[in-house]
This record gives C-alpha cells, sequence and structure tokens, in this order.
C-alpha cells in the first residue's frame, strides 16, 4: 500500500475537481491518500490529512462543484521551501506526490523531482493538466479551457445583443478575457458568429500588438456599419509599442488586467463616441451552467489516467491530451516528460488559428461540448429618406 499526497493549485477550474475525483476513484481503495490543503503552502507547513470514508465522500460531492475543494491558491514556492516540503513528505513516508495544474506546477513538480533525488528520497511524481488559458505546453489541450471558452463565446454574444438593443444610447462595448499571455479564451469569443453583424466584431489577442490608431479604425468601421462594435479583448494584449497592463503585483506575481479600461478611455477621448468596458470575471472559470459536457468527461478522464500511472510506477510524467488526426473526434492520454513541458513554456495561439479564425472554430467544436442554440441575425434596415 502505497502513501500518496494529492493537490490542486494555480487558478481554478469548473472542472478540476472532476480530474480530482477521477484520481480518487483510482486510488483510495489501495492506498492511503493523503489531502494537501491549499495548494504548495500545504506541503510546506504539513497541512495535509488522509482521505478517509467521510472526508473521502465529500470530495466526490464535488465533481459537479467549481473551485479546489482542497484549496488551491497561489504561493511563492522557492527552492528553499520546495527543500520543507521534501522533507515533510519524507517525514510521512509518502511514495506518491500528484498535483493538478498548470505550467507553473509542472514546472514546480519537476524541480521538486529533481530536489528529492539530490536529497536522496524515493518520490515518484504525476501531474495532471488544468488551466483555462490553455497555454499549457505538450497536450491538445487542458480540462478547463473548453467550459471557459464556452462562457465566453455565449457571455459575448449575449453583451453584444444587449449593445444591440442600446444603440441609440451607446456605441461601444469592450469586453476583456482571461488568458494571460495566450489568445486562445478571446478569440473563442467569436465561435458563435453567424454573420459579419454579429458581435463580437473585432478580436484583439496577446500575440498580435496592434497600433492605437489602427484600433480606432475597426471601432469606427463597425459603427458605421452596424450603428454599434463589440470589442472583445485578451488581458495580456498590447499596443505597440507599450507594456502589458498590470492591475497589481502580488506576492511579485503580476496580474493582469485593465486593458479594456484603456481602450475604452481611448475610445471616448479620440472618437467621442459613447463606451463602457466589462471585465468578464472569474464567472470564466466557474459558471457551472456554461460547463462543456466533453470537458468535464476528460477532467475525469485525466485524473482517472493519472491513477494508472501511479499504479504502473511512471514518474515525472504529466498526462497529455492527444487528439488524434481522424474525421471524428477521438483522442488519446498519453504520458509526457514534465521536463518537456516546464521546457516548452507558454503554448501561445498559433498563426494559422489568428489568421484563419474558422480554422479555430472549427477545432474548438468538438470540445466546447454539445450545440449551442444559435440566434437570429441582427436586423439590417435601410436608412430614411427625409
Amino acid at each position: 500500500m502505497r502513501k500518496i499526497a494529492v493537490g490542486q493549485a494555480g487558478g481554478p477550474t469548473a472542472v478540476i475537481n472532476a480530474s480530482l475525483v477521477g484520481l480518487l476513484d483510482g486510488l483510495y481503495e489501495t492506498n492511503t491518500v493523503y489531502a494537501v490543503m491549499n495548494g504548495y503552502q500545504g506541503l510546506v507547513e504539513d497541512d495535509m490529512e488522509p482521505l478517509e470514508e467521510h472526508s473521502l465522500e465529500w470530495v466526490q460531492q464535488h465533481k459537479l462543484v467549481p473551485g479546489a475543494c482542497l484549496g488551491s491558491g497561489r504561493y511563492p514556492f522557492t527552492n528553499e521551501r520546495m527543500q520543507q516540503a521534501v522533507e515533510q513528505l519524507k517525514r510521512r513516508g509518502i511514495d506518491t506526490l500528484v498535483f493538478i495544474g498548470g505550467n507553473g506546477t509542472m514546472a514546480a513538480l519537476q524541480r521538486l523531482s529533481v530536489l528529492a533525488e539530490e536529497m536522496h528520497y524515493k518520490l515518484q511524481v504525476i501531474g495532471i493538466p488544468k488551466t483555462v488559458d490553455n497555454d499549457l505546453s505538450c497536450t491538445d489541450h487542458a480540462p478547463g479551457f473548453a467550459s471557459a471558452a464556452r462562457y465566453v463565446a455565449m457571455t459575448a454574444r449575449d453583451i453584444s445583443k444587449d449593445l444591440e438593443a442600446m444603440r441609440n444610447f451607446e456605441q461601444v462595448r469592450i469586453i476583456e478575457t482571461m488568458g494571460r499571455n495566450a489568445g486562445w479564451l478571446a478569440l473563442s469569443s467569436g465561435y458563435l458568429k453567424t454573420c459579419d453583424c454579429d458581435g463580437p466584431h473585432h478580436i484583439y489577442v496577446p500575440e498580435r500588438p496592434l497600433a492605437a490608431s489602427q484600433f480606432l479604425s475597426d471601432v469606427q468601421s463597425s459603427v458605421q456599419a452596424f450603428g454599434m462594435a463589440t470589442i472583445v479583448v485578451s488581458e495580456g494584449f498590447t499596443f505597440e509599442g507599450t507594456a502589458q497592463v498590470e492591475r497589481e503585483v502580488v506576492q511579485g506575481r503580476p496580474v493582469l488586467g485593465g486593458i479594456a479600461a484603456q481602450m475604452e478611455a481611448i475610445v471616448r477621448e479620440q472618437l467621442g463616441l459613447t463606451v463602457r468596458s466589462e471585465n468578464m470575471g472569474m464567472h470564466q472559470r466557474s459558471a457551472m451552467y456554461a460547463v462543456s459536457e466533453q470537458d468535464l468527461h476528460e477532467a475525469y478522464e485525466v485524473g482517472a489516467k493519472a491513477a494508472e500511472y501511479v499504479t504502473s510506477g511512471l514518474s515525472n510524467r504529466m498526462v497529455s491530451i492527444q487528439r488524434r488526426d481522424t474525421i471524428e473526434y477521438n483522442y488519446d492520454l498519453v504520458p509526457v516528460p514534465l521536463e518537456d513541458v516546464m521546457r516548452e513554456g507558454e503554448r501561445l495561439l498559433p498563426d494559422i488559428f489568428i489568421e484563419d479564425p474558422a480554422r479555430y472554430y472549427t477545432w474548438l467544436q468538438p470540445i466546447v461540448g454539445e450545440p449551442v442554440p444559435a440566434y437570429p441575425a441582427m436586423r439590417r434596415r435601410s436608412v430614411r429618406s427625409s
């Protein structure tokens, strides 16, 4: 019987708990599993508790609940703290460490593995992918992203329809999405468009900085054509020659946010239009009503596959979703070295999708889940003669 420590790290997703349940369903009957509370902080401070029947049942009840039920958060995981974490694991005689997380988590797991070896402690390490930003490398996509993309597409369309009704009062809305340095989420906002008159009319991603003059021209052209302009912008987008807008710095980590408000000010000052900026906020990663059934299924599956890796003795691996080259959507779950994930770093939106959004939406369709009912296109009216 192995002793296994399990934790969640980084920003939650709507389906991160499903991955945890998938893992536990494959491990708890034949192993002792410890829940690591509040991510890496729990490792350092030895805040772990064995999952027994009542606590295991409580975790399983969270399969369809957003957030991270063990606690997650962000924690400065320095080398000194990593050493403390390994010492805590060694003191408890824990054989295996499994964490659910994104790029930072996979890099931390790889460093922990190396450090444990240097400390002459044999530790099996497994990573389970999650992120709403879809910037995790070595996988076709990560659980959590598809549900966030579904939410962003539905919300951007609804906000645009609301603006359509208010064109005699305001003309421009600028909607900011998550994504950090990658534009996957922002570009997904156009997934439900059926014609050019539908919003969003322009989407701006971090991979393509833009001149402020071009942005203003885009807004003007949409207002002239449709009487309004719905803009979606990723939080990591920049105007040419400028830096990313940071809301604040927490524990040394820049928190992006505010580009939409900056764009609002530019439109108001330069074009004199009535404009409003909005941030989609935490619902992007927590809206259970928008969860993709496929995303939920895959989240559970990667957890279950990680349990198989633990049982078979694999180590220093992340579960990866690899899409098959077939007409119908199919995929394999394969182990990839944590070292490769760490080395490749952030996975940005590729040029082929930026330049051909229709191709991106074809790629996105099978993971976004069941179809969303279409709206009728905006009615185009002729100009009245006086």
